[in-house]
């Protein structure tokens, strides 16, 4: 921790000091005496994104749109990428995922970070990219609000963990797109969740999907 000094002393013994210059970093003194920190490598193109350009890219995606739009829970950031398209060879760029539950619409934001801007944007209908975690858990929690889903996934949970669930982060959870021919799945963002409970048993949930979009829960009939 910078800036911080302990010193230990055994019990009853007490330590004098005396003529002993301590120095900190960033205080002056000569070069030896100062400890000196490698400077933290600059990622190249090809390497992956670093947590901190995640970040910015997530920032830079999310300020493009409407903000009203991602605080209402309308519009989500799924995930953030690298761009590994050729036009921006030589630059750090990131790929920005943003789905529009309200008019189920995909956007991919390219975000050049050396110039803190969106430099390419491209929407569309129809294309259903993976789930992300949060949107697990969001399918999670409108199963939990089901008056009978919800119920029966609190029993099995308190049955395999012996206590009662306090969150969806007490869950294993995978979510996988579901698209039917027709009927709202096939527009919405759908979502079928694999649970699974503490004691590694899975909950029954092969009839159940996650409407993202309409913010219900869809009981298939086989």
């Amino acid at each position: 921790m910078r800036g911080v000094m302990m010193l230990a002393v055994s019990a009853g013994v007490v330590a004098t000091i005396t003529a002993a210059v301590l120095l900190l970093p960033g205080d002056g003194g000569p070069p030896s005496a100062r400890a000196e920190l490698p400077a933290a490598a600059s990622p190249e193109p090809g390497d992956p994104l670093t947590p901190d350009e995640i970040r910015r890219a997530s920032d830079i995606a999310t300020s493009a749109g409407p903000r009203a739009h991602f605080a209402a829970g309308r519009a989500e950031l799924l995930y953030v990428e690298r761009d590994d398209g050729k036009s921006g060879e030589g630059a750090r760029r990131a790929e920005a995922y943003v789905y529009d539950y309200g008019t189920d619409t995909l956007t991919v934001r390219t975000v050049d970070l050396a110039q803190g801007k969106v430099v390419r944007e491209v929407s569309g209908t129809g294309t259903q990219p993976p789930p992300s975690k949060r949107e697990e858990t969001r399918a999670a929690e409108l199963i939990l609000a089901h008056p009978r889903l919800g119920e029966g996934m609190r029993t099995a949970y308190r049955r395999a963990a012996g206590q009662p669930l306090r969150s969806t982060a007490d869950l294993w959870l995978r979510g996988l797109i579901y698209t039917a021919r027709r009927g709202d799945c096939a527009e919405h963002r759908c979502i079928r969740l694999f649970v699974r409970l503490p004691d590694g048993t899975f909950l029954d949930t092969s009839r159940v999907v996650a409407d993202l979009s309409a913010k219900k829960v869809h009981i298939l009939e086989w």
